[in-house]
């Protein structure tokens, strides 16, 4: 059973801890290497049947290592190669050592390398412990194989990208795919790494599942595998409290539209109830619009008050489209006293920047009540100092959003990251590229919502919400529109 690769998600850091208990276990850390190595080659074989010449270029370390595996695998299959190094192979250290000492061909220069028509370049130079900016002279080589557009395979992530925070380093390989092993890295998952990468093949080179889990944990791939087992469960009993009252705040007469479709969407993601929270003078444009959704009118805190007086009412989304700043401040605290659950997004979250804090306090306790749903404009409305420092991975802000904030946060983008004040951080990667599209994330907000008002924990509900998301998305297909993305999403059978 491999399914752990499919969901863990290691840094480098952890990677290395991994690979050093594996030899500390017993296993013949050389064996891994040679694993590596052939994996690589039979990959460029399958891939790459048309090519003249396979041109292994290889590294200082490790990757490197496995490049020169790779190198006498493809000879001994007929292919024709050429071995490039930076820096000299004899100061190679450990398994990259007996791995040069093993290839018995000709090894040149790097800078020696011209590209030919026909060639495949294997890039073996740098693996995802990239943590610094390459030389000019590596620089210029790359650029000038990106510009041939000779194909390029990397062994494990393309050389120049930076496997904790997928930045690139100076330059980066533009590669066709990347073979890794074991698992993937926050590198091939986070932009632009994961436009780098090309197409990726996860190989199993034997480092028990039991050792990979005990060095990773914290962080993985958003996936059904992380939240399958919160998912609500299908009852006969399907009475429409049961399955949770979801209530969406609409904004002014001429901006419905939004709240519409995050209370559209959490009726089609299977909240039993769904009402619109209208300003009186909003009614009759909503009501223009909805059937089966609810209308209350609320036009300021009492209205809110009353109606929070009944207890079935849990989860509330407030933002898109909504406008008043003053009054989204009065209503998130309203619905924070009462111990209820807050899907703050857009206008909601923009309504805070003044004083941030002011919101993380409301929300302070030890289950998270709090989902924001900020894209990185507005996340740096709330978290300035997080989202100036440029040493931290997308991952690691929203680490660092969440554990500040009481709350889950939801860093949008092609590659959202979903985070927990625990820690917990999942990186989503189904979204395919035309889900960035107007509504799109008013569709999300009531999605989160509706998953909550099921009596999901605020982390599941907000994963899932995402991951469901992008399947919509990929089911709308192309030249969606936030309503046929909502027609798009089906039951929570699916998830199962």
């Amino acid at each position: 059973m491999h399914s752990h690769k499919d969901t863990l998600l290691l840094t480098p850091e952890e990677m290395g801890q991994v690979d050093r208990a594996a030899a500390a276990s017993g296993l013949f850390s050389y064996g891994l290497m040679e694993r590596a190595g052939q994996a690589v080659a039979a990959c460029a074989l399958r891939r790459f049947p048309g090519a003249l010449r396979f041109v292994v270029l290889c590294g200082p370390g490790n990757n490197g290592g496995d490049g020169y595996v790779a190198a006498r695998a493809l000879q001994a299959a007929g292919a024709e190669i050429a071995v490039h190094a930076l820096d000299d192979p004899a100061a190679l250290r450990g398994d990259a050592a007996t791995a040069f000492g093993q290839f018995t061909g000709l090894v040149a220069p790097l800078a020696d390398y011209h590209p030919r028509t026909g060639d495949v370049v294997v890039d073996a130079l740098f693996g995802a412990g990239l943590a610094r900016d390459l030389a000019a002279d590596v620089v210029a080589i790359i650029e000038s194989i990106n510009e041939s557009v000779i194909p390029v395979l990397a062994v494990d992530l393309p050389s120049g990208i930076d496997g904790r925070t997928g930045a690139v380093r100076g330059a980066a390989f533009q590669a066709a795919a990347s073979v890794t092993f074991m698992c993937r890295k926050p590198g091939h998952l986070l932009l632009p790494g994961r436009m780098m990468a090309g197409a990726l093949e996860i190989f199993d080179i034997g480092i028990p599942g039991r050792i990979l889990r005990a060095h990773g944990g914290e962080i993985g791939v958003n996936a059904p595998a992380a939240w399958r087992d919160v998912l609500p469960i299908e009852t006969g009993a399907g009475h429409k409290y049961v399955r949770g009252h979801l209530a969406v705040f609409s904004g002014p007469a001429t901006a419905t539209g939004a709240a519409r479709l995050s209370a559209m969407a959490g009726l089609r993601a299977g909240a039993g109830l769904v009402t619109l929270l209208s300003p009186t003078a909003a009614l009759p444009a909503n009501a223009a619009h909805l059937t089966a959704v609810m209308l209350k009118p609320i036009d300021d805190e009492g209205d809110l008050a009353a109606l929070l007086e009944d207890a079935r009412l849990k989860t509330f989304v407030l933002g898109p489209g909504f406008g008043d700043g003053e009054r989204a401040r009065r209503y998130a605290g309203l619905i924070a006293s009462g111990e209820r659950r807050l899907v703050l997004d857009a206008d909601g979250i923009t309504a805070f920047r003044d004083d941030p804090q002011a919101l993380f306090d409301l929300f302070e306790g030890p289950v998270p009540r709090l989902v924001v749903t900020p894209h990185d404009g507005e996340f740096a409305r709330l978290f300035p100092d997080i989202a100036k420092d440029s040493t931290l991975s997308k991952i690691e802000r929203a680490q660092k959003a969440a554990a500040r904030s009481n709350g889950v946060v939801v860093l949008k983008g092609a590659d959202t990251v979903i985070a927990a004040p625990d820690g917990r951080a999942l990186v989503n990667d189904n979204a395919p590229p035309w889900l960035a599209t107007a509504g799109s994330g008013d569709v999300l907000a009531g999605l989160v919502g509706a998953h909550l008002a099921q009596g999901m924990p605020a982390f599941e509900a907000a994963a899932s919400a995402v991951w469901r998301h992008g399947e919509a998305g990929r089911l709308a297909g192309e030249g969606l529109t936030a309503e046929t993305l909502i027609d798009a999403l089906t039951g929570l059978d699916q998830l199962k």
